[in-house]
C-alpha cells in the first residue's frame, strides 16, 4: 500500500507530508482500520534496562515530537515508542523550509531545532494516549536557555516526564541547536550526567520506580572520544546509550539537490557511521550498559547488521519514510532469525 501512496506524498512539501501521514495513522487508529497495518509476525521479546521490549525494532525520536500519534504508531508493531525531543517551553524551532528529501540517497536532511510545544503539552498527549507499552520522552534544552545553563532544562524535563515515561532519553547531540554538541566535551558531559544521576535516584524515591536513563550520542566522534564518552556513562551508571544521532558530514550527497543544505543527515548515508560508533562503544562498554542503534537502517539486513555489531535494540526513521511499515516487519524478522 505505502509503494502506491509514497510518489504522491513525495510531492507534497516533506514537513507538510510529514504531519498529514501521522493525522492519517491517527485517524486510522480512531476509526478501527489501524490493526490492518499491523504485522502478524511474532512477537521476540527483549529485557533491556531492566523493561521488557515486545520485540527489538523502535522508533526513533523526531517523528512524533508532542507524542500526538503515539496510539496511531503503536498500531504498526513497533517494540517500543521515542517522543520528542521535547523541551521545557514551546518553541518554533527554525525557519521552514527545514526539512529535505534525497531520495536519490535514500537520505534526509533536517534542521528543525527542536519544535515542540513543550514538555507539559507532551504530557498531556501521553495521558490521552491508549497505548500501555514501552514508550521512551527524549529531552532537550530551549535554544534561548545559554550552554552553560543547559543542565537546569534537562533537570526540569526530567522531573516532569518521570511519571510518565518507560525510559528517558537525554539528547546532546542534535546539530540544529546551537552549541549542543559542546555537551558531548568530557568536562560538560561529566557535569551533566552527574546532576541528572543525582536526579534520578531522588526522583525514583519520589515515585516508587527506577525510569531509565539513556544518553543520545552523535556519529561524528573519533575513537578516543568515544573511549571517553563510554568511560563516563560507566561511571555515572548511565542505563543505556543511543547511538547515533543525525550526521554533519555530506559524504556522499555533495552533488545531490539539497545535499548542502544546513542541517543533520539521516538515512542511509549515516549507515555506515552509525555502526561504527556502535561497534567502538561495544568494545568499550563491554556489556556494561546496552545499546540502542539507529541509523540509515533501510531493510532488515541493516537492522541485523547493527545487533551484530553490538546494539541490544534498534530504532528506525528516516527509512519508515523511504520504505513504509513494511520495514518493521523487515527488521523485526531479520533479527528474529539471528
Amino acid at each position: 500500500m505505502y509503494s502506491l501512496l509514497r510518489p504522491a506524498i513525495f510531492q507534497l512539501d516533506p514537513e507538510t507530508a510529514h504531519h498529514l501521514t501521522l493525522n492519517g495513522l491517527q485517524a486510522a487508529y480512531s476509526s478501527g482500520l489501524s490493526g490492518l497495518l499491523k504485522p502478524s509476525i511474532p512477537d521476540d521479546p527483549r529485557n533491556v534496562m531492566g523493561l521488557s521490549f515486545p520485540n527489538p525494532v523502535g522508533l526513533a525520536a523526531g517523528l512524533d515530537k508532542n507524542g500526538d500519534c503515539i496510539n496511531g504508531l503503536a498500531a504498526l508493531g513497533f517494540g517500543f515508542i521515542e517522543i520528542g525531543t521535547i523541551t521545557p517551553l514551546p518553541q518554533p524551532g527554525n525557519p521552514r523550509p527545514r526539512l529535505f528529501r534525497l531520495p536519490e540517497a535514500s537520505a534526509i536532511i533536517n534542521r528543525m531545532g527542536f519544535n515542540n510545544d513543550g514538555v507539559d503539552a507532551l504530557i498531556a498527549n501521553v495521558q490521552r494516549a491508549n497505548y500501555r507499552g514501552i514508550l521512551g520522552i527524549n529531552i532537550g534544552k530551549n535554544a534561548a536557555t545559554p550552554i552553560e545553563n543547559a543542565a537546569s532544562d534537562y533537570l526540569i524535563c526530567l522531573r516532569k516526564v518521570y511519571a510518565h515515561a518507560s525510559y528517558i532519553t537525554v539528547n546532546i547531540s542534535s546539530p540544529n541547536t546551537k552549541n549542543l554538541r559542546q555537551l558531548q566535551d568530557e568536562a560538560a558531559l561529566d557535569d551533566l550526567l552527574a546532576q541528572l544521576k543525582a536526579e534520578q535516584r531522588k526522583l525514583a524515591d519520589l515515585h516508587g520506580k527506577y525510569v531509565p536513563i539513556t544518553l543520545k550520542i552523535a556519529p561524528d566522534m573519533e575513537g578516543e572520544q568515544i573511549t571517553q564518552i563510554s568511560r563516563l556513562l560507566m561511571q555515572h551508571h548511565i542505563d543505556g546509550v543511543i547511538a547515533t544521532n543525525t550526521t554533519l558530514s555530506r559524504e556522499g550527497v555533495e552533488n545531490l539537490p539539497h545535499g548542502n543544505e544546513t542541517g543533520g543527515l539521516s538515512g542511509a548515508p549515516v549507515k555506515d557511521k552509525s555502526t561504527y560508533v556502535i561497534r567502538q562503544l561495544a568494545a568499550e562498554l563491554q556489556g556494561a550498559l546496552p545499546i540502542i542503534g539507529v541509523g540509515g537502517i533501510l531493510s532488515g539486513a541493516d537492522a541485523a547488521e547493527k545487533i551484530a555489531a553490538g546494539a541490544a535494540l534498534v530504532q528506525i526513521y528516516s527509512g519508515l519514510i523511504y520504505k513504509g511499515p513494511a520495514l518493521i516487519s523487515d527488521c523485526r524478522a531479520a533479527i528474529r532469525s539471528m
